[in-house]
């Protein structure tokens, strides 16, 4: 298990930063779906006690990510297409109306956000950072979002899309079209800045609905990662 360790944030509470770090891993496919987990080996890694860890495991189940089965332990759970395909289309009918408001009125400063931001995941996709890559890509659309005074609506997409999360991070490791994730960002940016609706929703939908088809490729080439049907 090779998990990514950030270092704790000033402000954040040990249980807080031990749920964060095991969700990101999760998130990011460190934890392998299907794989068992101890308390005492993460809170040997993080060099934490084993309570905000069996702490985190208690809220990671609740949210689907670990389940438990009983005298064996608990394990990474695998992902639901049925899941991500329901934040999928959340976000798409959530995207298209905030990309309505967006190519009327939008900050030309945020535009300019935008624009450094895509630079950036230009970079980060050729070094094969894909976990940061996923970082900057969210950090993209949420700032669409706030520009278009639609911020609270982001947070709640980020409370469901976790499923979706994880299979965009095995696009990279699949090396599924990563290459149209930045064209689409682009093609984005200029819809926005000529505050052309039309253009702006056809590649919003084309943006979301890519996962539909890349679900199919995947499946097929990591059937161990999916709940078996």
């Amino acid at each position: 298990m090779n998990l990514e360790i950030d270092r704790p944030k000033e402000g954040v509470s040990v249980g807080e930063y031990v749920y964060e770090i095991i969700k990101k891993n999760i998130i990011n496919l460190n934890m392998t779906p299907g794989n068992r987990v101890s308390e005492k080996e993460i809170s040997e890694r993080l060099n934490v006690s084993r309570t905000p860890v069996r702490e985190a495991f208690i809220k990671l189940s609740k949210e689907g990510l670990l389940y438990v089965l009983p005298q064996r332990g608990t394990y990474i759970s695998y992902i639901d297409l049925d899941a991500v395909e329901e934040a999928r289309f959340v976000r798409e009918s959530l995207e298209r109306s905030v990309m309505k408001i967006a190519t009327e009125r939008f900050p030309t400063e945020l535009l300019e956000i935008l624009e450094e931001n895509l630079k950036i995941q230009k970079r980060l996709i050729e070094e094969k950072q894909f976990s940061k890559f996923l970082e900057f890509d969210a950090a993209f659309h949420k700032t669409i979002f706030a520009g278009c005074n639609k911020a609270r609506t982001w947070s709640f997409i980020e409370q469901i899309d976790t499923e979706y999360k994880r299979v965009r991070m095995l696009t990279f490791i699949a090396d599924v079209n990563w290459k149209a994730v930045i064209e689409q960002h682009g093609q984005i940016i200029d819809s926005i800045r000529n505050k052309d609706e039309e253009k702006g929703q056809a590649i919003i939908t084309k943006h979301l609905k890519k996962l539909i088809f890349e679900q199919v490729e995947l499946k097929e080439k990591y059937p161990q990662y999916f709940i078996k049907e």
